[in-house]
């Protein structure tokens, strides 16, 4: 196939590509099982290893706590595959390896399934609520708001406010009540107090046998690491510069999941650690594919390579970009956009 008659199969029917990725949604239950021990053994003992190091100095346990990040950030990945139902065949399998998983990601496993369903349905869509996700407004919308509003704004796209605060925020306090599900019924409630007592009573345990003081000394890096590492990931999936968001009236979920979603190629090591999650334009045109079957995809459609394709460097020079152009259609800068608006 042509490269021309590549790009012409994705952007003009990417529903029929949608139908042929179906063969690559069975997931394989060994490998699945396999990719579970090699993630959380390694896990367990770089957190003993950094446990026992700190005997000899905090700064030597540190070290070991840094890969123990990118473990725990791969087992979150693993439980968004359990979100999807992508990882097992088993529905009941899916969901408790996922709450599982979200006792040591501090994640409540069917809040989060529900809220990430939401945010596959509705990538884009500048009509609907943004849940999920991260609020990016429209230039019109953001030179419409009040000073006040507009400040607040521009704190919550500092880098600082996006990849300090928010992750320890979202982490560790957000995900300890059903925040903007109070009223949706028992499953927030459910599965935020459920998750917790499950933390109190694991966490608790491990408190129990080497101390508090060492616990979080160990713990809360790892945490705080796979927390920032985590959100940096999501955000680089769907905040580049040629990105795609439309009104209703013309939004497309397949377009939306093809040219709204990047394919952010990293580094082996790093792509491992991710779980393939950069992958991300194809998870989201069909997501029941299993992470670990994503580069099938793209061996067999070369044609996705070069599609929402971004850099290491180019994803850090994405960070500046906050405000979607209707007229230019990509993301802007706050300087951009305030360039364009002086006559």
């Amino acid at each position: 196939m042509s490269a021309q008659a590549s790009n012409v199969s994705i952007t003009g029917n990417p529903q029929a590509l949608r139908r042929s990725l179906s063969p690559y949604c069975k997931p394989r239950v060994a490998r699945s099982v396999v990719e579970i021990l090699i993630t959380v053994i390694p896990f367990l003992l770089l957190w003993m290893l950094a446990w026992s190091a700190l005997t000899a100095g905090y700064w030597i346990g540190l070290i070991a706590a840094v890969p123990a990040a990118g473990f725990l950030v791969r087992l979150f990945m693993i439980q968004h595959d359990c979100g999807h139902g992508s990882f097992f065949r088993s529905r009941r399998a899916n969901n408790w390896v996922g709450r599982a998983i979200g006792i040591l990601t501090f994640t409540p496993f069917d809040l989060w399934r529900h809220s990430h369903a939401v945010h596959h349905a509705s990538s884009g869509n500048l009509d609907r609520p943004n849940i999920g996700g991260i609020d990016t407004l429209t230039v019109r919308e953001y030179q419409a708001l009040p000073r006040l509003h507009r400040l607040r704004y521009r704190l919550y796209r500092h880098p600082l406010t996006l990849f300090g605060i928010a992750p320890m925020y979202i982490f560790l306090l957000d995900q300890r009540l059903p925040v903007g599900f109070m009223r949706s019924g028992w499953m927030p409630w459910v599965s935020v107090m459920g998750t917790n007592m499950a933390i109190v009573l694991v966490m608790g345990g491990v408190i129990w046998l080497v101390g508090l003081g060492p616990f979080l000394l160990v713990q809360l890096p790892i945490t705080l690491l796979a927390s920032v590492i985590g959100i940096w990931l999501f955000y680089v999936q769907h905040q580049f510069e040629d990105t795609y968001w439309k009104h209703q009236d013309e939004w497309s979920f397949d377009h939306a999941a093809i040219h709204g979603s990047s394919h952010y190629v990293l580094p082996g090591v790093l792509r491992w650690f991710s779980a393939n999650i950069g992958v991300h334009h194809v998870h989201h045109l069909c997501c029941r594919i299993p992470s670990y079957r994503l580069p099938e995809v793209l061996r067999d459609h070369p044609e996705l390579r070069n599609v929402g394709r971004i850099t290491l460097r180019q994803s850090v020079a994405s960070v500046p970009l906050a405000l979607w152009d209707e007229c230019k259609q990509r993301l802007v800068s706050f300087k951009e956009a305030r360039a364009d608006s002086i006559p």
